[in-house]
């Protein structure tokens, strides 16, 4: 920034103090400014939008002493004339288009390198990140959290948000305004959801996964079975005779709703052997098998190998 647009503003003037009042004081004037003068109650005045980024840059200064003593060094020298307004020491452009750093070798870029933020005007407060765990069945239907963070004072910090219906594991929320604070106002919280493992159902998109366990006697003979949903109810799902392992079964609308739709719930049939058959049983798979003998689903398999 030139060293003209720097003497030329009276900090103390936009902020409205004098030069003579201690810290406690020009803090005490910052704050009851920022509060007339934030972004949130002027809804849109231009002016006033302006007016709260002067007093912001002000306080930057006024409010730490090493950028406060460059500050009066500077302005006090030109107020004084003791530094010429022209001359080759400047590059011939005159000392007002002289950048600060020359007075203080670079000290001036650090105070006001942060107020401006490379000519945007006074930042936001830091964004601020945390992470919370919810259940798979929150996930899908959504759910209201207390988020307890720990603040820059030590103290902590509740934050309740709504976690919407159908959010993805990993998903980030941002939380508008409720990051650390700045003199433009506070930063952004993102939120990282993690969303904990179901024992029965997953989820692709905005379809519901689970695996149906059944016997072989049901696969191969057919069956009506009751199957769980997410919300609590059953529904009776028909397995054909013959189903083979691994077929997927569809049940409309009973997935995950989305603002595009509801997904469904598919079911993949997992037929299940019993590690051990004797006595009756082992004779009626043995007369099965005699009675089936000529069927073999390997009957092509050396043939495509061979492909």
């Amino acid at each position: 920034m030139a060293a003209k647009d720097l003497y030329e503003k009276d900090l103390y003037s936009i902020l409205g103090v004098k030069k003579s009042d201690d810290a406690a004081a020009v803090k005490k004037q910052y704050r009851k400014l920022a509060r007339e003068l934030h972004p949130d109650k002027t809804k849109g005045d231009k002016k006033l939008e302006e007016k709260f980024k002067s007093v912001s840059e002000a306080y930057e200064v006024l409010s730490d002493d090493k950028k406060l003593a460059e500050y009066d060094e500077m302005r006090d020298a030109f107020k004084s004339g003791r530094i010429p307004t022209g001359g080759a020491n400047f590059g011939g452009g005159g000392f007002q288009n002289a950048d600060f750093s020359d007075l203080f070798g670079g000290g001036g870029q650090d105070i006001f390198g942060t107020i401006f933020g490379a000519g945007r005007g006074p930042r936001r407060g830091p964004d601020l990140t945390a992470t919370t765990t919810i259940s798979f069945r929150d996930s899908i239907y959504g759910t209201e959290l207390d988020l307890k963070l720990a603040s820059h004072g030590g103290k902590a910090n509740s934050v309740t948000t709504r976690i919407p219906a159908g959010i993805n594991d990993g998903a980030k929320i941002k939380l508008k305004g409720r990051g650390g604070s700045g003199p433009a106002g506070p930063g952004d919280l993102f939120v990282t959801v993690n969303v904990v493992k179901h024992p029965v159902f997953s989820r692709s998109d905005a379809n519901l996964l689970m695996t149906l366990p059944v016997t072989f006697a049901e696969a191969a003979l057919g069956a009506d079975i009751k199957v769980p949903t997410l919300d609590g109810d059953e529904v009776t799902v028909r397995i054909a005779p013959g189903t083979p392992n691994g077929r997927t079964l569809r049940i409309k609308s009973r997935g995950v709703k989305t603002v595009r739709g509801t997904g469904d719930l598919l079911i993949t049939v997992e037929v299940q052997v019993p590690q051990r058959v004797d006595g009756k049983a082992k004779e009626a798979l043995e007369a099965f098998a005699q009675a089936t003998q000529e069927f073999d689903p390997r009957i092509d398999l050396a043939q495509k190998a061979r492909a």
